[in-house]
């Protein structure tokens, strides 16, 4: 089933670069990400009450708010910096670039979730690079 989310996952962000890029035309980056971040926002807290796991909240551990804050913080700094390269870049260059955060996170959990390295995860590093390489040259 998770392979199934996470293709969708890609659909939706694929999605979310075009939408932006025609969204972003004459709009502040920074203003246009407030914006995006506030139906977020307002689409996940819709997402609890539906599944009915408001509740939760109250059990959530001091170091999972903590870390779960600083997933946030990276989250708004990625979006700021995403839509600002999408305002003043060609779509089909900024996504490839922004994709290397594949490449970015096999290498963290590597080392901070001590994850398996294995000769597949390797060479897919090698290649989502030298594609990424190609497509923005």
């Amino acid at each position: 089933m998770w392979a199934i989310y996470a293709i969708l996952s890609a659909v939706f962000a694929a999605f979310t670069s075009i939408l932006a890029k025609i969204g972003i035309d004459g709009v502040n980056s920074n203003l246009a990400t407030a914006i995006r971040t506030v139906v977020v926002v307002l689409f996940a807290w819709l997402m609890v009450f539906i599944t009915n796991t408001q509740g939760g909240v109250v059990d959530i551990s001091k170091k999972s708010w903590i870390f779960l804050i600083l997933s946030g913080l990276a989250t708004g700094a990625s979006w700021l910096c995403y839509y600002k390269a999408l305002q003043l870049g060609e779509a089909s260059k900024v996504v490839p670039i922004d994709k290397l955060s594949v490449v970015i996170t096999l290498i963290l959990a590597f080392t901070f979730l001590h994850e398996q390295v294995t000769a597949k995860s390797i060479i897919g590093c090698i290649l989502i690079g030298a594609g990424t390489l190609i497509m923005v040259l």
